[in-house]
């Protein structure tokens, strides 16, 4: 088996090789590819931050991990289509496969907490949680194995690549400059606007979705939410009051629809289970729960269109273009 300390080791190393000093924060008129590559670093570097505690098996570092991962492909569709190039893609499908591989225990972990925090004990929830266990800790070498491989390291060492010097950033047509050059005030304006307006939309309708539709409102809500937390250095300091209202209400809503996503994958997840599926997967069914969930969304999503989230005047001021 591979050394986990060596392979954290050279990760950590690979960003850190390729950089240029940056700016500490974001402003408004900071070009949109300094910005870019001020918050994809971060959220790398929080992923490798990570890395050991997650190979340990500490459940924490596993979900920090995930939304580490998460705030970071969030940043690449933020920034789309500046960043669209040959490369992308394959980043792409790498960093997918790996929360493919971060998804799977974690979405175990949250069963496992489930099932203990509803049950007592009865012999038949003991031999219940022991098939959970096996499957957790299954599903934890498989990762392991992954977060210790060589297509780890390759995936740590394009994304950092691409990041800092990736064909975006060097094409020279006039459309590819003027993105580079746009200032990060008018972009995450112009973004958040069009995700806000298609998120309420999508979220008027939530109580008729099915299952994988309102995961995909799920998903566009927690674009919103990584993007607005990750642009937290732009607001103006009477804007923050607004700021945090406004997560406020969208993490009210991702909650609703993360435990909705949770009892879903739960059933999905029981039915694996060696010899323990049926029984299992009823623990997950709870139409009264569903309502109720759904209920608390909807009525943060109308809560949340009546504040009318970011817009330019809640910036701080910045008059010129930064580098």
């Amino acid at each position: 088996m591979a050394r986990p300390s060596t392979i954290s080791t050279a990760a950590r190393a690979t960003p850190a090789a390729r950089r240029n000093a940056l700016p500490g924060r974001l402003s408004p008129g900071m070009a949109c590819d300094t910005a870019f590559r001020i918050i994809a670093r971060r959220h790398l570097d929080a992923v490798l931050a990570q890395h050991d505690g997650t190979c340990r098996g500490d459940p924490d570092a596993l979900h920090q991990i995930r939304i580490a991962l998460t705030h970071l492909r969030t940043a690449i569709r933020f920034f789309s289509p500046m960043v669209d190039d040959a490369l992308r893609p394959n980043v792409w499908a790498e960093l997918k496969w790996l929360n493919n591989q971060l998804g799977m225990v974690r979405d175990l972990d949250v069963a496992i907490e489930r099932v203990v925090a509803e049950s007592g004990d009865e012999l038949a929830v003991v031999a219940e949680l022991q098939h959970w266990d096996e499957k957790r800790a299954e599903s934890h070498r498989q990762l392991a194995r992954a977060l210790q491989s060589a297509r780890y390291r390759r995936l740590v060492e394009q994304t950092s690549s691409w990041i800092e010097s990736g064909p975006w950033s060097t094409r020279r047509s006039k459309e590819a400059i003027r993105l580079r050059r746009c200032t990060l005030a008018d972009h995450a304006t112009e973004r958040l606007t069009d995700w806000e307006t298609t998120l309420l939309k999508k979220a008027r309708k939530l109580r008729k979705l099915d299952v994988d539709k309102r995961h995909k409102v799920r998903l566009l809500n927690k674009r919103m939410t990584y993007s607005v937390e990750s642009l937290q250095d732009l607001f103006a300091e009477e804007s923050l009051t607004k700021q945090k209202s406004i997560l406020k209400k969208l993490r009210k809503a991702q909650r609703s629809l993360g435990q909705l996503n949770d009892d879903a994958r739960g059933q999905a997840l029981a039915a694996s289970l060696n010899g323990a599926g049926l029984e299992a997967g009823k623990r997950f069914l709870n139409r009264k729960r569903e309502k109720k969930l759904l209920r608390k969304a909807s009525a943060a999503y109308r809560k949340l269109d009546k504040t009318k989230p970011f817009r330019s005047s809640d910036l701080a001021p910045s008059s010129e273009p930064e580098a």
